[in-house]
């Protein structure tokens, strides 16, 4: 490593290097493409970010361009490049969307920035409106490559990647695999180099991983609401859809909760906000999706509440991934009833996470026993018994009322019409004229 970096490393009051960053230094400093798989929380960007920056030459044009997949992840990695890059007088530069185009435009002119890290709708356009220019490139690095090179955004990356010199170096990071990445050497043509350390990394936490039973949204953010009273706690609670979690939020806020909401159309300064507060421990739930809290890194966070359940491992993987990081503890909350916890189950069967079934007493998160288990079971079980039973002896009775009021049933009586008494006079006047006659 690099001196600087090295002194800066000490200081830090950093040991060791995790095993992705010791995997691939070599490989990324010899101008090499390179995959590399690692934990979420293993430290991935400072796995590319150390022997990159040796073969950066400050003040000649843009050479690394880092991409990511939400504005949050693009501002979080431009920040720790930017505290590495300091220290040997290289200039790092944040272009996301949401933040305003024209000032992005004003700094990359005045601002000479060489390294670039941005959102890859934003990185087009750029290119598209020739305000930004690669012929200086030396590497394009595909953060979180499992969700970039997926759908629509592939088509994007591999357009941006076409925009660079043929002897760009290209660098794959991902918390999981999946097809295109195992295919990156097709797709993009170029010989790659894999690294693959899930199983030798040990930076990961202890996690406990939990069920806690809430069968109905109203159940749900209740339990929310009660977790938010435990001692220490504070969580990201994962959504799947948007709507439900600006439900919730309504729910949370009219109970008084402190919580808020990361992710749909906000500003990035209100994003940026948001993730301030809730860094500082001003907010105990900040409610978001996969997309707008993926890949970020909140130090020390004591929880994670999945309040809609993943419906892939990898989602999983990643939402787990934002509690236990570089050593410390974790919880994770999974909210539903038995057949969601059932399905979680299966999803998870081939994977060594171990789900144990958690209960709230006198505002304490603790793990449910074996009889408690079963006795919280029986008490459902009866309970939808006697719901069933209720339900059936009301329709019955129903029933009976209806037949015994057809029985009954008689033709309803013609009401009298009444003469009309306006000009009564009037009339009977006319009647004796014409009797007369």
């Amino acid at each position: 490593m690099n001196e600087q970096l090295q002194a800066h490393f000490e200081k830090r009051g950093f040991k060791k290097q995790t095993a992705i960053q010791a995997a691939v230094y070599d490989a990324l400093a010899d101008g090499k493409t390179v995959v590399g798989i690692a934990p979420t929380g293993s430290g991935k960007t400072l796995a590319f970010t150390w022997p990159l920056l040796t073969r950066v030459q400050a003040g000649t044009g843009i050479q690394i361009v880092v991409l990511e997949p939400s504005q949050e992840l693009a501002l979080q990695t431009a920040r720790v490049m930017r505290e590495w890059a300091g220290l040997m007088g290289i200039k790092v530069q944040s272009l996301t969307g949401g933040a305003n185009l024209r000032r992005q435009v004003e700094h990359l002119k005045k601002g000479h920035p060489d390294i670039v890290v941005g959102t890859p709708g934003r990185i087009l356009h750029l290119l598209d409106s020739r305000h930004l220019k690669l012929k200086h490139l030396k590497t394009l690095v595909i953060d979180e490559a499992d969700d970039l090179l997926r759908d629509d955004t592939q088509a994007v990356v591999e357009d941006i990647e076409r925009r660079t010199p043929l002897s760009t170096q290209l660098a794959f990071f991902s918390a999981t695999s999946s097809k295109q990445l195992s295919q990156a050497d097709v797709i993009f043509g170029r010989d790659v180099v894999k690294y693959d350390v899930r199983k030798q990394d040990d930076s990961r936490g202890p996690v406990k991983h939990g069920l806690l039973y809430a069968r109905t949204m109203a159940q749900k953010a209740q339990m929310l609401e009660r977790l938010s009273k435990t001692k220490n706690f504070r969580a990201l609670v994962f959504f799947s859809s948007i709507k439900t979690l600006h439900y919730t939020a309504s729910r949370l806020k009219h109970a008084g909760v402190s919580s808020a909401t990361l992710g749909g159309r906000q500003r990035q300064t209100e994003r940026e906000k948001v993730m301030r507060q809730f860094r500082k421990h001003q907010i105990k739930l900040l409610l978001t999706t996969d997309v707008a809290a993926r890949g970020i890194d909140i130090p020390k966070l004591p929880a994670v509440v999945n309040y809609e359940l993943p419906q892939s491992v990898e989602e999983y993987v990643h939402r787990t991934g934002r509690t236990g990081r570089q050593g410390e503890p974790g919880l994770v909350v999974n909210l539903g009833d038995d057949h969601d916890f059932r399905d979680l189950k299966k999803l998870l069967k081939a994977t060594d996470y171990h789900l144990q079934p958690l209960t709230i007493d006198n505002r304490q998160l603790t793990e449910e026993t074996g009889d408690e288990t079963t006795k919280n079971e029986t008490v459902r079980h009866e309970n939808a018994k006697r719901i069933q039973k209720a339900q059936h002896q009301r329709s019955n009775t129903v029933k009976k009322s209806v037949q015994r009021t057809l029985d009954t049933f008689t033709k309803p009586k013609k009401k009298k019409r009444h003469k009309q008494r306006k000009n009564k006079g009037i009339r009977l006047k006319h009647r004796r004229k014409s009797a007369n006659k």
